[in-house]
Parts: structure tokens; sequence; C-alpha cells
């Protein structure tokens, strides 16, 4: 089925194929949140919360769209809204050892892929680190073109930018990073960022836990 009669089934009131829709997009709904906020943690909760205002919201998408691109949007708005909230806490809050322990509790947590060959996973891990570097406007885009694989003008509508502002935000984060990085991307992108099943599995079942009690698409006037 495509998406969209996913989504008119899902209105009518089959909530259980919104599972199908999840598990379709999660690696660029993962890849988009983590752009953002460059932590695994929170782009897992935000990835959440953008699931269930997409479902709240599906009365509002347009078919004229890919649902995919208007996902995106919903994952982007509610990424930048919890970083602006991480911004305003860390404004107010002391720091303290507690959010350094926090820190090394998710780094050591993190799930390491036993199919992945040893050099693969370092480029990735490299390549990790050096598009966490780049500025935002060039993150992003860099995230969804090249490790998402988003054409242009379907990046463009996911960021609300022109065609041509992505072409040189691309070009531009390109050359910020190291050649011999950009030279390995071919081998190595699709192998960074990953999100793994369990990680699916868990997203899923948080989503449903929380729609569940929401059987039918009620009208409403978010802007999305």
């Amino acid at each position: 089925m495509s998406d969209g009669e996913i989504v008119a089934r899902v209105r009518a009131g089959e909530t259980a194929l919104f599972e199908i829709l999840m598990r379709r997009h999660n690696q660029r709904v993962y890849r988009v949140a983590r752009a953002v906020l460059k932590d695994e943690t929170e782009a897992e909760d935000a990835m959440q919360q953008a699931y269930i205002n997409a479902f709240r919201h599906l009365d509002q998408f347009a078919e004229r769209a890919q649902f995919s691109t208007w996902l995106t949007r919903i994952t982007v708005h509610e990424a930048l809204a919890r970083r602006r909230q991480r911004q305003v806490r860390a404004a107010i809050e002391p720091a303290d050892g507690a959010a350094h322990g926090d820190l090394m509790d998710t780094l050591a947590s993190r799930e390491p892929d036993p199919e992945q060959q040893a050099y693969t996973a370092e480029l990735g891990h490299l390549l990790e680190s050096a598009v966490d570097a780049l500025p935002e406007g060039y993150r992003m885009v860099f995230m969804l073109r090249e490790i998402e694989g988003l054409s242009t003008s379907e990046t463009a509508e996911g960021l609300a930018l022109g065609e041509e502002a992505v072409k040189t935000r691309l070009h531009r984060a390109r050359a910020m990073l190291r050649r011999t990085i950009a030279e390995r991307l071919g081998a190595a992108g699709a192998q960074a960022f990953q999100f793994h099943a369990s990680r699916c599995d868990r997203v899923v079942a948080a989503v449903f836990a929380q729609i569940s009690a929401e059987p039918c698409i009620t009208p409403s006037t978010g802007l999305f």
C-alpha cells in the first residue's frame, strides 16, 4: 500500500496500520531529529512525539504532498522545539556532576552492530562526528541529502528552503568536511546514524501506548 492509502485507512479507524507508516519512515525521522539535536536519546524522544503529533493531525495531511515530506516537517518542528527547551534549561540550571553521569550512561548504552565491519564502523563514527560539527543549516541539508539520500527538491520542501539554497548549503557543507571523509561517504554513509530494529520496536511500542486511547482522528487546528 502507498502511504496515502494507509493514511486514508487510519483516518477511517484502522489505527493499527499507523505502525506500517512508522516502520517505513523510522530511519528518516530519526536522522532528521538527530541532525537537529545531536543526541541519540533526545532524537528518539523527539521522533516519538513527532509520530504522535502526526497521528493527531492526520486530518491536515494534504495528499498533494508526500507523507514523508509532511512527516519531515513535523519532526523538524518538534526537534527544534526540544532544542529550544534544552537551551532554556541550560541557561537557568547550574551544571553538576549528574549531567556528566547521564552523558556517560548514554555513551555506554549505545548498541554495537555486530554485522558492521570494524573499518566501516570507525569511518561511520568519524563521519557522524564531522557532520555534528557542521553549522546547523548545513548539517540538516547534508544529513537529508547525503546520508538519507533525499533529492534536492524533497530536501527543499522538507526544510522549507529554496532549491538553490539547498544546493549552496550542500556545497558548503561538503567543503567543510575533510576530503578523506567526503571521498568515502559512498561506503560509509549508509552505516552512519543507523536506527536499529530494537530501537524501532521501542519507538513503535511507546507511540502506540499513547495513541491507543485515540481510535479516531479528530479535527485540529495545529499548524503542520
